[in-house]
C-alpha cells in the first residue's frame, strides 16, 4: 500500500501495485496456498484485494491474474446478476418447461437490451447503464399510443425526466 499510495502522490493518478506470497492458516488449510495481492490507491482511498489461487506463477503472473482471470470472472457475475434483473430470478411455476421458456425469455431480453445499449445508445450517458436502469428510465415508461392511418403518435407525461434520452435512442434505432 506504501508503494501504491508513494506512486499515486506522484502521478496524480490512481495507482496499483501487484505482488504475491505464500499464506496458511493455522488448522482449516492443509497446506500453504499462493496469495495474489493487489494494493491500490484511488483519490483519499486504499482499495486492497487478495485472491487466493492454485494456479501456478508461470501460468498467471500476479498482475495478469488479478485482471484478466479474476475481474474477467467478476465482469461475467455483473452481466448473470444483469440477467437476473429481467425476471430470471423468477422461476418458480409447477413444471420444468415452463421455468425453461422463463430462462429464454429472460435471456433473449437481455440479448435484446444489450443491443439497444449497444446500437442506440452508444456515445450517451447510458451506453454503460446497467439493464435495469435502462428498462426502468427508458422502457418502462407511461405514454399514450396513438396510431393512426399515417402516423404513430406517442405522447409522454410533462414529468418524464428521460424524454431527450428515449427522443435521441429512437431516432439512432430509425437510421
Amino acid at each position: 500500500m506504501q508503494q501504491a499510495r508513494a506512486e499515486h502522490e506522484r502521478s496524480g493518478r490512481a495507482a496499483r501495485v501487484f505482488t504475491e506470497f505464500d499464506y496458511e492458516t493455522r488448522d482449516s488449510w492443509s497446506r500453504a496456498r499462493r496469495v495474489v495481492a493487489k494494493a491500490e490507491q484511488i483519490d483519499g482511498k486504499e482499495n486492497p484485494r487478495y485472491v487466493v489461487t492454485s494456479l501456478k506463477t508461470k501460468q498467471w503472473p500476479a498482475q495478469g491474474l488479478y485482471e484478466k482471470l479474476y475481474c474477467q470472472r467478476g465482469e461475467m457475475e455483473n452481466r448473470i446478476k444483469e440477467q437476473l434483473s429481467l425476471f430470471a430470478d423468477r422461476l418458480s411455476t409447477e413444471t420444468m418447461r415452463a421455468n425453461q421458456l422463463r430462462l429464454y425469455f429472460s435471456a433473449l431480453a437481455y440479448v435484446l437490451v444489450s443491443a439497444l445499449r449497444r446500437l442506440a445508445l452508444r456515445g450517451s450517458e447510458w451506453a454503460q447503464a446497467q439493464v435495469a436502469t435502462i428498462r426502468l428510465r427508458l422502457l418502462k415508461i407511461a405514454a399514450r399510443v396513438q396510431v393512426t392511418a399515417r402516423r404513430i403518435w406517442v405522447s409522454y407525461s410533462s414529468a418524464y425526466a428521460w424524454r431527450s434520452q428515449f427522443e435521441a435512442a429512437f431516432a439512432t434505432l430509425r437510421r
